[in-house]
């Protein structure tokens, strides 16, 4: 039973590692990237909360991202919702594991439900977002930004509470370890994305 749930586990491990959201967003940095860009990324991203994350999350899309703060944010926001979704994928398929405690399944669906919460909201920020893009006026452009920032607070809010629902010894394991490390990502990089629009924001 236990080579059985090693094997199955290794199998949604590498299945997450590889799938073609997680992909995207972390793709090869390509050649030729522009060194200004580059520089640009890193010192935006010592404002944020987890600047090591943000710049090894962002540095590959310096070439896309330039100088604008916009487009940083913009990128930020795309890469979490990435990683939020092939999150959602990864803990979906713990329930085929064998064996699970019934409140260790609870926990699991629970979170699922938590992080289908988390895209929803962070696909609302993105919208906002754009809209910042081609909002007339200062006035809309308040009114959207507020929205994007609220959509991705909530958003942080979620995953905090997905984590909360694996807490206690009576979950210690390797389901909770491996939800929780995954849930723990997808935080920090909703936290620095939630930064960088801030300050978007605040240069507008």
């Amino acid at each position: 039973m236990a080579k059985q749930y090693q094997t199955l586990f290794l199998i949604l491990t590498v299945s997450y590692l590889f799938s073609p959201e997680l992909t995207v967003a972390t793709a090869a940095t390509p050649t030729g990237v522009s060194k200004k860009a580059v520089n640009f990324i890193q010192s935006s991203c010592k404002t944020t909360t987890y600047p090591t994350v943000c710049v090894n999350s962002l540095s590959s899309y310096a070439n896309a991202i330039q100088t604008s703060p916009k487009r940083l944010a913009e990128t930020a926001l795309a890469v979490t919702l990435n990683r939020a979704q092939s999150t959602k994928l990864f803990v979906s398929r713990l329930t085929r594991f064998k064996g699970l405690k019934k409140r260790e399944v609870e926990a699991i669906k629970d979170c699922v439900e938590e992080i289908n919460d988390t895209i929803d909201r962070l696909t609302k920020s993105v919208q906002e977002l754009k809209l910042c893009g081609v909002a007339t006026g200062k006035e809309q452009f308040s009114f959207h930004m507020s929205n994007a920032q609220t959509w991705t607070s909530a958003a942080l809010t979620d995953e905090n509470t997905c984590s909360d629902g694996f807490s206690g010894r009576v979950m210690d394991g390797r389901i909770k370890n491996s939800v929780r490390a995954r849930i723990v990502h997808v935080g920090q990089e909703t936290s620095n994305a939630l930064s960088l629009i801030n300050a978007f924001a605040k240069k507008n």
